[in-house]
């Protein structure tokens, strides 16, 4: 199926985003928390429901119950997810809301991502959706790696250590409130043929250590697709009406889980903090295999 790109498919809600947006369209150490703006919520939820085909639900709903459960003992809560497409958190979030009661609406309420500079800086129409979710920015590790100018290199250095130390900051400040941390270990979204864009990255290993429990949620379907033809632009992506499922795992103890595949680790040469993402990575792709088996059901 041919789709539609975003900017094109959904102009016509532009004038719309832009009264309601209060988001920073530059990121600084002041301003890495970024609460959701309810205000734009009904808007995106009426792109997902134009695009989720009927079977788009949750699977696990007793998985993401015991996960609530256990936060609001007062663990530290963790959720690592697949990555698509600029629609997975707000699937989440909707999936949450719509099928899974008030149980759902509690987790939704609690959960705040981990996002990248370039959704508040790219484009404004960008902005204002993701801004309907609470964030907490950081400059990520792939942005700074890309830099080749020593003297640009050294600038952006100093500015992604005062951004990602804020931000080290908000989320000490949001587990206290009671809130969960969304992180995509795979830092980017997940491209065809690009296996690396699927790796997870090392750093993911210093939210595990920060955190008590966590689940592992796949997404199976996507309504919104990277254009090949333009890939760098999120305006760009392409809309398609899709079966859109999302399954949680089974809580694991974030403790438990790294000790275990730390102490499998016997070379001397191999990197303990990417072997504990690796796994994470591995565990993700057999729960979206097994998921997609049943996705049509």
């Amino acid at each position: 199926m041919k789709g539609i790109p975003l900017g094109e498919r959904y102009k016509h809600l532009f004038g719309a985003l832009q009264a309601k947006t209060k988001a920073p369209a530059v990121i600084t150490e002041e301003n890495v928390f970024q609460k959701g703006n309810d205000a734009i919520l009904p808007i995106v939820d009426g792109m997902l429901d134009e695009n989720f085909l009927e079977g788009s639900r949750l699977e696990g709903l007793e998985h993401f119950e015991n996960f609530l459960n256990l936060v609001k003992e007062g663990k530290r809560g963790l959720i690592l997810m697949e990555h698509y497409s600029n629609l997975d958190l707000p699937a989440l979030i909707y999936l949450l809301r719509k099928d899974a009661g008030a149980m759902g609406e509690d987790l939704a309420k609690r959960i705040v991502a981990i996002a990248g500079m370039k959704l508040n800086e790219e484009d404004p129409m960008v902005r204002a959706w993701a801004e309907a979710f609470s964030r907490i920015v950081i400059y990520p590790s792939r942005s700074l790696s890309s830099i080749k100018d020593p003297e640009k290199y050294a600038e952006e250095e100093a500015k992604s250590k005062k951004i990602n130390m804020a931000s080290m900051r908000a989320l000490d400040a949001s587990r206290k409130r009671g809130e969960v941390t969304l992180v995509f270990p795979s830092g980017t979204r997940y491209r065809p043929g690009k296996p690396e864009t699927k790796r997870g990255v090392r750093e993911i290993d210093s939210y595990l250590r920060l955190s008590d429990v966590m689940i592992l949620v796949t997404i199976n379907g996507s309504c919104l697709r990277i254009n090949e033809e333009d890939p760098n632009n999120m305006l760009s992506d392409l809309v398609i009406p899709d079966c859109v499922v999302l399954s949680s795992s089974p809580v694991f103890e974030c403790k438990a889980f790294r000790n275990e595949v730390i102490n499998a680790v016997n070379d001397p040469e191999v990197d303990k903090k990417q072997a504990v993402v690796d796994r994470v990575m591995d565990l993700l792709n057999e729960q979206h295999e097994e998921i997609e088996k049943i996705r049509f059901r």
